[in-house]
């Protein structure tokens, strides 16, 4: 009886190290001349990350500051959705940051659909917020963890292969 062989699709990241960057976030905040006195606030809850500072240019040195330790941390910029820019009581601006986590139906679909269609001798499944990708050859699992990796430029959001077996 031949083997299957699977792996798992799944967008998600490593909160714990979301949660180093935005403290050096936080430091460099506090350290840096240009951002000195702006009240500027970085604040994570379960699924946001919400900024707020007095005007929207210390709101962009920010943005920036977050993506550059978001890159140095290995997190992918895609598990960012910036909100619009609120201006709250007090000449203040607030900007909510939404953390993408998770494969939606309608995207996992897509997926499955462009797998299938591009390898024929494989089998998509769809459990929730993840995908079972199987088959009876590592061939054709390498070359789905290729497409995955050509799928994610153009879905805008981080996918990647994992418990390979």
């Amino acid at each position: 009886m031949a083997e299957n062989f699977s792996f798992d699709i799944i967008s998600d990241f490593e909160r714990q190290e979301l949660v180093n960057a935005l403290d050096q976030v936080k430091r460099e905040i506090s350290q840096r001349y240009d951002l000195k006195g702006t009240d500027t606030s970085v604040d994570l809850d379960k699924e946001n990350i919400i900024i707020t500072t007095n005007s929207e240019l210390t709101l962009n040195a920010v943005n920036d500051i977050v993506r550059q330790k978001a890159i140095k941390r290995n997190l992918s910029l895609k598990i960012f959705d910036y909100g619009e820019i609120v201006i709250v009581s007090g000449n203040k601006v607030r900007q909510t940051i939404q953390l993408k986590q998770g494969i939606n139906q309608e995207i996992a679909k897509k997926i499955s659909k462009n797998i299938r269609d591009q390898i024929k001798k494989i089998n998509v499944s769809i459990n929730g917020e993840t995908l079972r990708v199987s088959s009876k050859s590592k061939n054709d699992l390498q070359l789905a963890i290729r497409l995955i990796n050509e799928l994610e430029e153009s879905l805008n959001i981080p996918l990647k292969a994992n418990n390979f077996r």
